[in-house]
């Protein structure tokens, strides 16, 4: 394999000769969308604008002067120099262009509209491994739900009838010498979709540069994110509201995905993914059908966890510890939580104790593995659903064959590389400076990671140091509650950290990950998801996993605790630490769920609002270059209104960590996936409404699947299973509720079971105190305190053993791709070959001609004395087949 090193002269060199004037016979529209009602064209009529570019400039004369003036090498002379070298190379490249500036008070808007001819299309189709249909495909489309609704003839409340359900296709790669075996060749307008034209100006404009490649001056986004444009998108298809006379069937694709899936209304109706595929593309689709799939998941786990809490309320009014605590009155005298604390009678947490059986009871046991094989199952289900989804949208090979580099990658590369399997020179990064390069963002990760751990301790350490100073206030009301105040008021704050730091270093991520120089946008995206992943997993996680299985633990007994710089260590609270976790979990995933859910409506709406006041017309608005307007906006002026689309990586990362919560701290919280339910009824819309109405349209982008989320959703629900076991054994009262029961007969005396007396030296009158744990008179751990630690040790391997090894076992019984996608894709397989072949009747005359062969060997095998001639004529040569 050798290795060339890049040549940095820059080529502006034509790359398709092409006439001045655009191909008159070009540009169409949706097939719903009648040519007349298409406004998303030139000047013409007819070109078809498949990208627009933006910026803005001042038009103040005297202020331009005094810039001027200043320095002649300033930015705005900088910027100018850029969008016209941009500009120039795009003429170059064969893209028509057609420019409007609109004045509006002191600021001038340009936009520049741009649009592929044909033989550019077809071009860069082929560089880029477009697929394009072959044959259409007749087999119905339904999912299990409805199948098994209609055999139980119940009815489904669930479907609608959506109207231009987009056909699905056998396809394969675009070939320009093959257009004939294509479906729809004959209509060069509507042969590539609208998504594809979007996908190939993207490229376009990726990998085209402005200024020197060894700084790195190229493509749109730098170009953007220099502020020498201040926007590049594609064009919404039209309004996304409906006239109330219109007829479905003449609906354009925005308006069927507003009406029918971004509506409150739609809430209980299956998602159009068909629609959204065709609209968005295949990584848009993938997600809201994975959003999907996992809320319909969520509905037998929010049920069987709110059987459980119901189950624990029935406990708080028959359990026989609760009843003991609350008739207690002054007979357990428990021991000061802090040094300058008083003694307190055990029975004042009444309330409090039997708050804690709503989390913590027998139910969540059983919830734990129901849970635990819930994750198991729900992602082996998926892997089916995404390899469904995946070869109807034609994705299902797009990682392993046609996934193209980077643009960004393939322009700054120093060096190419001829690939050994297709011979072509291919752009490169040298192996050794990215690892070096990944080296060093990882070490930025570990000091994210550690400054989290830091602001942990501090955490910790107001919670201790807001409760003695509670205490020393003086006042009995803050008093008694001093341990909840501290407690909430530190998951408040630990929230706000949590989300500070998030948004600090997912830009600092960023950065890291694009100079990396990852080859592929899949590569690119699973380091960049990878690296945020594990800084927020400890980000959100960090707290829970504290109060979960350290706090309380090394706290040392009356006259010999504990103490972290000189302040003693954090115990539990009077009722346990299992509803500290509990209180813990609903702050941080409620509260962000909520304040998410608020950003999400209320922002984009406010950012809107701004937006359009900053381009509402001036009164002495001018328009040059069109003399003949007319007082409505043009397309491409109100899609500049609109907010830039933000991906999709937040909405993946709060569902992953929403995932991690109803999982991994499960045990303590039996009503998450209730909350987790509701959340994602209302978050399916709030996104589909952001996609359709607020934001611009995003370029189209293929996956295969959800990519790394998958690894990490497996990788949660593995710990999950860990970390319940140790919830369960070490951290709820199951076990010590388990074992006093089976050595005492019943649960009478269980409240004196696990209280200790204090020494003798820690009380200065002869009242003896109590606090929790099972050790002697001297601070010495019990015979029962070494019984219960082996039973619990026990619990966790039983536990951890059982669950793996049943959820191996439907991992196994649950095949990743149904037998009819198998056979589906070997029918692809085919008709790609049969439609790549030069044709038909060459291939019967090869046939014949080695039949004939054949014929004739035998013949001599059996005369070898005859001299037999025959003559043959050159096989044909065949062109290269890609692959299907």
């Amino acid at each position: 394999m050798m290795k060339r090193k890049k040549n940095l002269v820059e080529d502006s060199a034509t790359l398709i000769t092409l006439s001045d004037q655009p191909e008159q016979t070009y540009g169409s529209v949706e097939t719903c969308v009648t040519p007349q009602e298409n406004k998303n064209v030139f000047s013409d009529g007819v070109t078809r604008i498949d990208f627009v570019l933006v910026w803005e400039e001042s038009v103040n004369p005297l202020k331009s002067a005094e810039l001027d003036e200043l320095s002649s090498g300033s930015s705005r002379d900088t910027h100018r120099k850029w969008r016209t070298e941009f500009l120039s190379r795009l003429r170059a490249a064969g893209l028509h262009q057609e420019m409007k500036e609109v004045v509006q008070g002191k600021t001038k808007t340009t936009y520049v509209l741009l649009s592929a001819p044909w033989n550019v299309l077809c071009y860069y189709a082929e560089e880029i491994s477009l697929r394009v249909p072959l044959q259409v495909v007749t087999i119905p489309i339904s999912n299990w739900s409805e199948n098994i609704l209609e055999k139980l003839h119940i009815p489904n409340m669930m479907a609608q009838d959506v109207p231009n359900l987009p056909p699905d296709y056998y396809t394969c790669q675009f070939r320009s010498n093959k257009l004939e075996r294509f479906l729809g060749h004959e209509n060069k307008d509507t042969f590539f979709k609208t998504t594809q034209r979007h996908q190939i100006l993207y490229e376009i404009l990726a990998r085209t540069p402005y200024g020197s490649l060894k700084r790195g001056e190229v493509g749109v986004a730098r170009l953007v994110s220099e502020k020498v444009l201040t926007a590049a998108f594609p064009l919404h298809e039209g309004p996304f509201d409906i006239p109330k006379t219109l007829d479905p069937q003449s609906l354009n694709m925005r308006q069927i995905l507003h009406h029918y899936w971004a509506r409150w209304a739609c809430w209980r109706k299956y998602q159009p993914l068909d629609h959204i595929r065709e609209y968005f593309g295949e990584k848009i689709a993938l997600y809201f059908a994975w959003l999907g799939f996992y809320t319909g998941w969520l509905l037998p786990a929010a049920v069987v966890g709110f059987i459980i809490f119901l189950f624990g309320i029935w406990l708080m009014v028959t359990d026989v510890p609760a009843e003991e605590l609350c008739s207690s009155r002054n007979a357990f005298v428990m021991c000061p939580l802090c040094n300058i604390c008083s003694y307190w009678n055990l029975s004042s947490i009444c309330y409090t104790y039997k708050a804690g059986l709503l989390f913590d009871n027998g139910g969540t046991v059983f919830f734990s593995i129901f849970m635990s094989l819930w994750a198991v199952t729900f992602l082996e289900y998926w892997k089916r659903t995404s390899s469904i989804l995946s070869h109807r949208w034609d994705c299902s090979e797009f990682e392993d064959v046609e996934e193209r580099p980077r643009p960004e990658f393939t322009a700054l590369a120093p060096m190419t590389v001829r690939n050994p399997v297709t011979g072509t020179e291919e752009p490169y990064f040298p192996e050794t400076q990215r690892l070096s390069r990944t080296l060093t963002g990882n070490m930025v990760v570990i000091l994210m990671i550690s400054m989290v751990l830091i602001f942990l301790i501090g955490i910790i350490l107001y919670r201790s140091i807001l409760s003695i100073i509670i205490y020393r206030s003086h006042n009995s009301f803050f008093i008694f509650s001093a341990g909840r105040i501290a407690s909430l008021t530190g998951s408040m704050l630990n929230l706000l950290v949590i989300l500070l730091l998030s948004r600090l270093y997912t830009y600092l991520a960023q950065i890291l990950t694009r100079w990396e120089m990852h080859r592929t946008q899949t590569k690119y995206e699973d380091a960049f998801i990878l690296k945020v992943f594990i800084f927020q997993f400890v980000n959100f996680y960090s707290s829970p996993v504290y109060i979960a299985f350290f706090k309380g633990r090394f706290v040392g007994y009356p006259g010999n605790y504990d103490t972290l710089l000189g302040i003693r260590n954090e115990d539990c609270g009077s009722s346990g630490c299992l509803i500290e976790l509990a209180q813990e979990l609903l702050v941080i995933m409620v509260g962000k769920q909520v304040i998410s859910n608020i950003q999400e409506f209320v922002l984009p709406k406010l950012k809107t609002w701004w937006h359009r006041r900053k381009l509402k017309p001036a009164p002495s608005q001018e328009v040059i270059d069109e003399p003949d307007t007319s007082p409505e906006i043009s397309p491409w002026e109100s899609n500049y209104q609109l907010l830039v689309c933000e991906g999709l990586f937040d909405e993946y990362l709060e569902m992953v960590l929403q995932f991690g919560f109803i999982t991994i701290f499960v045990a303590a919280c039996p009503l998450a996936p209730l909350f987790a339910l509701i959340n994602n009824w209302v978050e399916v819309r709030l996104d589909a409404q952001k996609f359709v109405c607020v934001y611009r349209r995003p370029v189209v982008e293929r996956a295969q699947d959800i990519g790394i989320w998958l690894t990490i959703l497996q990788f949660i629900s593995y710990l999950a299973v860990i970390s319940n076991a140790f919830l369960i054994a070490f951290t709820s009262d199951f076990l010590p509720r388990l074992f006093y029961r089976y050595t005492a007969g019943s649960m009478s005396g269980y409240i004196n079971f696990t209280l200790a007396v204090a020494p003798a030296d820690f009380t200065q009158s002869q009242t003896s105190c109590r606090y929790r744990g099972l050790r002697d008179e001297k601070g010495q751990h019990t015979q029962d305190y070494f019984h219960l630690l082996a039973i619990r040790l026990s619990f966790v391997i039983i536990f951890e053993h059982v669950v793996l090894m049943i959820g191996r076992i439907i991992d196994w019984m649950v095949p990743d791709i149904p037998e009819e996608v198998e056979i589906k894709i070997k029918r692809e397989h085919y008709m790609a070959k049969e439609a790549l072949a030069e044709n038909q009747s060459l291939s019967k005359t090869v046939l014949e001609e080695v039949e004939k062969q054949t014929f004739e060997l035998r013949r001599r095998m059996q005369s070898p004395t005859n001299s037999i001639s025959s003559s043959s004529s050159p096989s044909p040569e065949h062109e290269d087949k890609p692959p299907p």
